[in-house]
């Protein structure tokens, strides 16, 4: 082909169809950009319904508090004029509980009622007592007729309230009672976050603390920072030496050890710790044995560098350990659970270190132990701090372990979750502990990213 046909008169390539070369690289340009985004549409559709939706849910029932605005709206603008919160409202006030109940209650399909009675639960998570005492107040000031389904009128309470809503019940005489609706007169709150470190807000919206015998959540939190440190630990104590075994170690001999590692992941997780349940109670297994391996011994023995040394050991009945629904069992079984989590990115790290190099080593003078430290653990680094940030990852927010084997304190912050998602149905404290854990997470990955580096994490 001729210089001439390739060449229009603006002096453009064109190709063999007469499009400018350009025009046609920018379309099929433009085709492999939609062909790609296409190939990514599913992928990244299931990443948003299944990762980042509920996320977003999360974070925004940890905040979400418009539920008793909506219920409350007179209320909450009477709240506002109360100027001397440490005496009782006006009468203004008063009245106001009663208008919005009965507007509340008015609308249709049964909202009102399903409305009141949420309402009345998010007001109890706040001061105990509102939901007897919400409930109370609404089956007094609305009166149904049994036979036609509809609002009797006259109402039986009519203004003036105050002392009317005293006499029935005098939670309404108590300030406290009042001043607890500080604490939820703006949509959207951080009340939940604060809750979730004993902390609250008071009436005039200044962070308090909570009341001693209230404190729960420190607690808990230090523990389950505890109990992941401690199994983290554990597992990397006892990882290590199987690790360097599977990657040393001929292939036949590893490939047994290595199915005994794997056989955990075989086994139902309920079985296993049914099992361990069977082992470390007050008449298991293991003080079955602790009671055979250590018989009572009293006597004078001679001992070298200390002489005569009176000796009364005894493990007997009344010695048996302790192991079962207590911090002790809950560290043993999570151990046991995680410990293949914490074996298996060490192992795929050893595995890719050359055994040339510890020899190497010991040629240039260096003890097999000295070469062991120098040479040998450096290059397994990446594979202690994956193993380490999956274990302590998975241990900080674990609860089915210390559900069935830690008891009164072995409880972790996963427990509450739980708890509050499935019998207090408080989600707002619920969805505030898990978005702390995601934020905890989060701190972990970059710390863990500052002092290592996250290209550095090798998980296979």
């Amino acid at each position: 082909m001729s210089q001439s046909s390739t060449i229009n008169s603006k002096g453009q390539l064109i190709t063999n169809d007469g499009v400018p070369l350009k025009e046609s690289l920018s379309k099929s340009l433009r085709q492999t950009k939609i062909r790609s985004f296409l190939l990514i549409l599913v992928p990244l559709l299931f990443v948003l319904i299944l990762f980042v939706s509920p996320i977003a849910s999360l974070l925004s029932r940890s905040i979400d508090d418009t539920l008793i605005n909506q219920v409350f709206p007179e209320t909450f603008s009477q709240y506002e004029a109360w100027e001397d919160k440490s005496v009782l409202p006006s009468e203004k006030m008063f009245a106001s509980v009663i208008n919005d109940i009965r507007n509340t209650h008015k609308l249709p399909d049964g909202r009102g009622k399903l409305l009141l009675g949420k309402s009345g639960t998010r007001m109890n998570y706040e001061y105990s007592g509102w939901r007897s005492l919400l409930k109370k107040t609404v089956k007094e000031a609305i009166k149904v007729d049994k036979k036609s389904k509809e609002v009797v009128k006259p109402y039986i309470w009519e203004a003036p309230f105050k002392d009317k809503m005293i006499k029935k019940d005098k939670k309404w005489g108590k300030v406290e009672t009042w001043q607890s609706l500080g604490a939820m007169k703006d949509p959207y709150t951080m009340g939940y976050y604060l809750n979730a470190v004993d902390l609250r807000y008071d009436a005039n919206k200044n962070i308090i603390e909570k009341k001693e015998y209230l404190k729960i959540f420190k607690t808990i939190w230090m523990r389950t920072l505890k109990v992941s440190l401690m199994v983290t630990i554990f597992c990397l104590i006892l990882a290590y030496p199987v690790s360097y075994l599977l990657a040393t170690l001929p292939m036949r001999t590893s490939n047994i050890l290595m199915i005994c590692v794997l056989m955990p992941f075989w086994t139902s997780l309920l079985v296993r710790i049914v099992a361990w349940m069977i082992m470390l109670q007050q008449n298991g297994v293991v003080n079955d044995t602790l009671l055979t391996i250590l018989p009572c011994f009293e006597g004078i023995v001679n001992i070298p560098f200390f002489g005569e040394t009176n000796i009364d050991l005894c493990f007997g009945e009344e010695d048996r350990i302790p192991m079962m629904y207590n911090f002790t069992g809950t560290i043993i079984v999570m151990t046991q659970v995680l410990l293949p989590f914490m074996i298996l990115p060490i192992y795929s790290v050893m595995k890719g270190i050359p055994p040339s190099y510890m020899k190497a080593a010991q040629n240039l003078g260096a003890t097999p132990t000295w070469a062991f430290i120098r040479v040998y653990i450096p290059q397994s680094v990446p594979g202690i701090g994956a193993g380490c940030i999956l274990v302590f990852i998975v241990a900080i927010g674990y609860y089915i372990t210390p559900e069935l084997v830690g008891g009164k304190d072995g409880q972790m912050i996963g427990n509450f979750v739980a708890r509050e998602m499935q019998k207090t149905l408080n989600w707002g404290l619920g969805a505030a502990i898990g978005a702390i854990l995601l934020a905890a997470v989060l701190t972990l990955y970059w710390v863990y990213d500052r002092l290592i580096g996250i290209d550095n994490l090798k998980m296979g």
